[in-house]
């Protein structure tokens, strides 16, 4: 298998593409796990339960376009969208994942030595779908 750079990363929010906007996401996946030991028992047994996971985005902010992070993320806080995220960038054959989110927050940081930043946390909504383009 071969080492990929992320600077083709795509990632596009409830239909707009943030891509230009963002420099790391991320999408992790979990699932719950359940206690089933039994007395007696020197070691602990477990279950898994439901599948689980968030997605996290972020970049550098930016005030002067309408598609920007503030205009298209802030807006959609409280709502369930579809994120789709192209590790490899937009090419026939490449992969992607697309799942439901609801988006959790926007948050703005202003550092003093540094240019302004932007983060949003996504909770994962239902089954994520992993395919190629």
């Amino acid at each position: 298998m071969a080492k990929v750079h992320g600077k083709g990363t795509v990632i596009i929010l409830n239909g707009s593409d943030l891509s230009t906007y963002c420099n790391t996401s991320s999408i992790t996946r979990s699932a719950d796990s359940h206690d089933v030991t039994g007395y007696g028992a020197d070691d602990h047994v477990y279950q898994g339960g439901l599948k689980d996971g968030t997605a996290n985005i972020g970049g550098i902010y930016d005030n002067t376009a309408a598609a920007s992070p503030k205009a298209v993320v802030e807006p959609l806080i409280g709502q369930t969208v579809t994120l789709i995220r192209r590790p490899e960038g937009t090419g026939a054959g490449k992969p992607q994942t697309s799942v439901s989110v609801l988006v959790l927050n926007y948050v703005e940081t202003s550092p003093v030595a540094d240019m302004v930043t932007w983060t949003a946390e996504l909770q994962k909504s239902g089954a994520a779908n992993d395919a190629v383009q």
